[in-house]
């Protein structure tokens, strides 16, 4: 008996219906579309899903686009990093690999502007962070910046894909979309969530987890385009009750893939991600095999 992932697999080779009912795959090779990959607490396995359901059916955006999870997978991509490769690295991940506590939870930061405001110096032998978190992020910037070198990729303008990515900027306290410069300390500011990871400074600017005020990623679309949209369901009880952060919100010319039933995934659940990058993948074959249909917003 096959299971639901080999049946899915094989549905992906087969022709689209008619015409009449195209299949949203056919669909999306019919013009250039855009794709945007959501915010989730670790739904970077299900994205990746994503992306390889995409690839087997060679579907290729022409801009991608995310949020935290989301804009790790998108940067990834856009770079030119296989789904295979991506899924590798993504197996193979431990809570250790990037576990790098500061253990002053960044306080430290503090001590230190407050010392420069009166006009001394804050000697820290182990640095000083740059703001509240448990985690100071430099495992986590050398495990992104050793899978981009293995395409050659530093910046940008340096990805076959263009990409942007939305991150929430401290001064400013709004999300901004950052689509120049390096791009593996953009995908880094729109991964440091609040509390687990320091914010990352990018200049003179701190910034945190793009998905605060934009957890749809919707902010780097193009206004107007067709959008193939990757929604991550919320799995924390404080989403579940902000509905219009947990539900993907109505947009002209959207198509939305969406795996209600993922299971949740933490630093300490990481066993449970190669089960959430073969729901995903089988459910994004299922829909592009599916008569296109766009989405209208929640019923």
């Amino acid at each position: 008996m096959q299971s639901f992932v080999e049946q899915d697999r094989a549905s992906s080779t087969q022709p689209a219906t008619s015409d009449r009912q195209r299949s949203l795959a056919d669909e999306l090779r019919s013009a250039p579309f855009e794709m945007v990959l959501s915010s989730g607490f670790f739904g970077f396995f299900a994205h990746t899903g994503v992306m390889a359901a995409l690839e087997e059916l060679k579907l290729r955006p022409s801009l991608l686009g995310g949020s935290s999870a989301g804009a790790l997978i998108s940067g990834m991509w856009a770079a030119g990093l296989s789904a295979a490769q991506v899924r590798d690295e993504l197996f193979s991940l431990t809570r250790e690999s990037f576990w790098d506590p500061d253990r002053f939870f960044g306080v430290r930061y503090y001590a230190a502007q407050l010392q420069a405001l009166r006009g001394k110096s804050f000697e820290a032998a182990d640095g000083v962070g740059s703001g509240l978190g448990l985690l100071r992020g430099e495992a986590f910037d050398a495990l992104l910046q050793a899978a981009l070198d293995k395409v050659g990729v530093r910046t940008f303008a340096q990805c076959p894909i263009p990409v942007r990515v939305a991150a929430f900027h401290l001064r400013k306290l709004r999300t901004v979309v950052l689509s120049e410069g390096e791009l593996a300390p953009a995908i880094r500011a729109s991964c440091s969530f609040p509390g687990m990871f320091q914010p990352t400074v990018i200049g003179s600017d701190r910034y945190l987890d793009g998905g605060i005020a934009d957890r749809p990623g919707l902010s780097t679309a193009t206004p107007g385009v067709r959008l193939l949209f990757h929604h991550l369901p919320a799995k924390s009880p404080w989403r579940k009750v902000v509905r219009v952060q947990n539900h993907p919100p109505a947009r002209p010319n959207m198509f939305l893939l969406h795996e209600p039933s993922l299971p949740q995934l933490s630093p300490f659940h990481l066993d449970r991600g190669p089960y959430a990058y073969e729901l995903a993948r089988a459910m994004a074959l299922r829909t592009l095999n599916a008569p296109a249909k766009l989405y209208q917003g929640e019923p």
